[in-house]
């Protein structure tokens, strides 16, 4: 009798705990699919909108060049970009341990957001699910084991929303016509290889230093004073990213590879490594 009810409440345990695990995977799914909606809706309605590369003769000479590269002539305006990712992360600049991801991007450009959700390998058998988003105006992110407990999370604050913002303009390079000049985003000049893109949304503002290769490619992104999550707070630091082995996707050309990462004492060290696998496109008009 003691072995059978020793059995029997090992059994109940398991079950309660698939139950567990079933009902929190089913609650963040549902979460997830709202925020992916309300990302939706907020992208622009179809309308006209195209590109006119005749406009951006007045730009920095990189940025016209740039734009004068990656998009034709005519180019509609992206509505919405949706992106499988694969590749490698770490959340500690200190060690040296790569963790496996994969991940799916939602982006509405003219919405100004973003929703990344990604499964990150952490052991044999075991994962968490990352989430990071920019829905009008606001940033959040999430982590849950298992993609069913939520372990962290944290949305709204001004230093979560700055770092989204910051985000959302250095990935533009996958949604170039997102870096077109308009309401929001201007550029000013720094040199004949580089120029600062400063965007604007909802009375935040944030600008970054866009780096330019011979082939009038962005090389890479650069800000002296990004908020990051550090030793359990907030502050600003030096971050950079790095794009190549540019590919053509819908009548553009987009990096399919970039890396990020955050400078401490003077070295550059990387956080992010990733390939964009799949990309999608709708477009306005």
């Amino acid at each position: 009798m003691a072995l059978w009810a020793t059995l029997t409440l090992a059994g109940l345990g398991a079950l309660a705990a698939g139950l567990a695990l079933g009902l929190g995977a089913r609650s963040q799914g549902r979460a997830l699919s709202r925020l992916g909606e309300s990302l939706v809706r907020a992208s622009a309605p179809p309308g006209a909108g195209r590109a006119d590369l005749n406009a951006v003769a007045g730009l920095p000479a990189p940025v016209a060049r740039y734009l004068a590269r990656v998009l034709q002539q005519g180019q509609p305006v992206i509505r919405l970009a949706r992106f499988a990712q694969a590749g490698m992360l770490r959340t500690d600049l200190e060690r040296g341990r790569w963790m496996r991801f994969e991940a799916s991007q939602v982006v509405a450009p003219a919405a100004v957001g973003f929703l990344w959700n990604a499964r990150v390998a952490v052991a044999p058998l075991i994962h968490v699910r990352v989430r990071d988003a920019l829905i009008a105006g606001r940033g959040s992110g999430q982590v849950s084991l298992l993609s069913a407990f939520t372990v962290a999370a944290a949305e709204g604050n001004p230093e979560l929303n700055a770092g989204a913002l910051h985000r959302f303009l250095a990935e533009a390079v996958w949604y170039p016509t997102a870096l077109l000049p308009g309401a929001g985003l201007r550029w000013s000049a720094i040199d004949g290889h580089a120029a600062l893109a400063t965007l604007t949304d909802r009375g935040l503002t944030v600008s970054l230093e866009f780096r330019f290769n011979a082939a009038a490619e962005v090389a890479g992104i650069y800000t002296p004073a990004r908020w990051g999550t550090f030793d359990g707070g907030y502050r600003q630091a030096p971050w950079e990213g790095r794009f190549r082995n540019y590919v053509a996707r819908a009548g553009m050309l987009v990096p399919s590879e970039g890396e990020v990462g955050w400078y401490r004492e003077g070295t550059w060290r990387p956080v992010w490594k990733g390939t964009i696998t799949d990309a999608e496109y709708e477009f306005a008009g």
